[in-house]
């Protein structure tokens, strides 16, 4: 096959989930697309590398991807079922890992996930669910070949870099979000969708989180224990995205913590405004209960009683009705109760 001429990856209804299928030389330019049934070929040549990626393939392509590389049956098994956990496995003299992906869609968080096998002389990216196509993370690593020059590996750093760096923005957008649901927080109404909305977003940085935090102990297994894919000259490269996916989990912790507190604050300013209205109510009450009491009390039709018979005992109530309620008033009103 001659590698400067590769036949271009057309989409046909046999292959309509092959994104990319692309050929490097072990110098990092870009040799160009191949079919899928072209890999091995590619392969047969010394010092070239593939790069295939990959979105919710069938079986049969599972199982052809699988014929190309040699990978692993556990590994397909894996990749054709979905909903993994975040995972890294070694087959062999090849990686199978699983990162769990995050995006924004119609402003609704939406998780998917990216397997990767990943070799010495080969990537294979399969996407499912939510997640976007790593063709900007392609063309970063092609537009520096120096670097690209250490083969999949290079590659490898670039999606996972991709993957983390997509995170930040999201965490970006739940932090002003929760800026802007604090005036519902501390408005004068209650509204039973702040606090649904504060819960939705914890429930999803949760699980954010859960997709984050197992992101660190992977790139520190492919430094420390994988170190015949992984060059030293790359170790500071996936470092880096270590940090990134470190920056972005603190976040999630703090922004879960705001949504928690938040919560509690919504749900402390409810009862202190409940207790008002109940002092309010007590106090009305409470000044509607004096006239009751005083007036009830010429209502027993005793015989025997005196002021009945007397002219100014009319008015006379009346101003002790007045001043006491007035006196419970004011008496309310400096406990501020009123």
């Amino acid at each position: 096959m001659n590698l400067t001429t590769p036949p271009a990856a057309t989409p046909t209804t046999d292959q309509p989930m092959v994104v990319n299928c692309i050929a490097y030389r072990n110098d990092g330019t870009r040799i160009g697309d191949v079919t899928i049934d072209g890999i091995s070929d590619v392969l047969a040549e010394p010092d070239t590398f593939v790069w295939v990626g990959l979105y919710e393939p069938d079986e049969a392509l599972l199982e052809k991807i699988q014929d190309e590389f040699g990978l692993h049956d556990l590994a397909i098994e894996d990749a054709h079922a979905a909903h993994q956990r975040t995972k890294l496995e070694t087959y062999g003299d090849s990686l199978f890992l699983v990162v769990q992906t995050a995006q924004l869609v119609n402003g609704e968080l939406a998780f998917g996930e990216t397997h990767i096998f990943f070799g010495a002389r080969y990537l294979v990216t399969v996407r499912h669910g939510a997640s976007q196509s790593y063709a900007p993370a392609r063309r970063t690593c092609e537009h520096t070949p120096e670097l690209l020059a250490n083969g999949p590996s290079y590659a490898l750093y670039g999606v996972l870099d991709f993957i983390v760096d997509n995170l930040l923005p999201i965490v970006r957008d739940f932090r002003e979000e929760v800026q802007q649901l604090e005036h519902d927080i501390f408005g004068e109404t209650f509204k039973s969708s702040t606090v649904r909305r504060l819960y939705d977003m914890q429930r999803d940085l949760m699980t954010l989180r859960l997709a984050v935090a197992p992101l660190q102990d992977i790139v520190n297994q492919l430094i420390r224990l994988h170190q015949e894919l992984i060059p030293e000259q790359l170790h500071a490269y996936f470092r880096d995205v270590y940090d990134h996916a470190f920056r972005v989990n603190e976040a999630i912790g703090a922004m879960r913590e705001m949504l928690t507190a938040a919560i509690n604050v919504n749900l402390s300013l409810v009862s202190l405004r409940q207790n008002e209205v109940m002092k309010k109510l007590a106090g009305w009450a409470a000044m509607l209960a004096a006239p009751t009491l005083l007036t009830s009390w010429y209502g027993m039709n005793f015989t025997h009683m005196p002021e009945l018979a007397q002219p100014w005992a009319y008015p006379t109530i009346i101003m002790v009705v007045g001043c006491v309620v007035g006196g419970i008033y004011l008496g309310l009103k400096r406990a501020k109760w009123l």
